[in-house]
């Protein structure tokens, strides 16, 4: 197993934002998280990568437990996190960027060779290495956040909502890019709004609800409960 949660609480001051949450994840597996704004995804993924401190519950890494760990610590361990909105950094050039992902490393040979593949995986940012951050498009930015999460070489990466903001042919290249990641190696545990691109992607899915799992199943057996056809996918 790659990732085990088991019974995770977690609050926000007064306000409980996860309730007894408890998921797996397999090894090489691409795992989406769906729920509407306010269900906890966010939450939960700040949980795993150590921004957030459960009340209750275990995280475990291949069989390891991290919960509570320091989230520079949880980058050693193999999760890294590619947050939601992108956060680049608008006035340092794509390099620099790229760069920042691997901050805990120090194997400059393997480095050299994973900036390779990273910049071969997104030509295009290969092509504007010099440029600002700040000068690239949306669709651009959003590949140079998940390029610098992947030279932290994630053994798990944690992808929130990478489509968000973006036009409809963007959201689908950058799908199309998540699949490639995952088949080149990194287990993949996605939150995203999108359900139908998600779900045309993920092997599993869990959907979240107030803090709460309230389904889980197969992306085929996800696509075929009418709750979700209704709420997610336009009816």
């Amino acid at each position: 197993m790659m990732l085990e949660i088991r019974d995770l609480n977690v609050y926000y001051r007064s306000i409980q934002a996860l309730y007894s949450v408890s998921m797996d994840t397999h090894e090489g597996e691409l795992l989406v998280v769906l729920g509407a704004n306010g269900a906890g995804k966010t939450t939960l993924l700040k949980t795993i990568s150590g921004i957030n401190v459960p009340a209750q519950g275990r995280i475990l890494l291949e069989g390891k437990p991290v919960t509570g760990m320091d989230p520079a610590d949880i980058v050693r361990q193999g999760i890294c996190h590619c947050p939601e909105g992108r956060r680049v950094f608008p006035k340092m050039t794509v390099h620099k960027n790229i760069m920042l992902g691997a901050y805990t490393r120090s194997d400059a040979t393997e480095l050299k060779k994973d900036l390779g593949r990273v910049l071969e995986l997104f030509p295009v940012l290969k092509e504007r290495k010099g440029q600002m951050a700040g000068s690239l498009s949306g669709g651009e930015q959003q590949m140079l956040a998940i390029a610098r999460a992947l030279m932290g070489r994630p053994k798990l990466l944690l992808l929130d909502e990478p489509s968000i903001g973006l036009a409809p042919l963007l959201v689908f290249r950058v799908a199309q890019y998540i699949l490639e990641i995952n088949k080149q190696g990194p287990t993949i545990f996605l939150v995203e709004q999108n359900a139908r691109v998600a779900l045309s992607i993920a092997h599993r899915c869990y959907v979240l609800e107030r803090g709460r799992i309230m389904l889980d199943g197969t992306a085929q057996e996800i696509l075929t409960r009418p709750e979700i056809v209704d709420a997610y996918l336009g009816g």
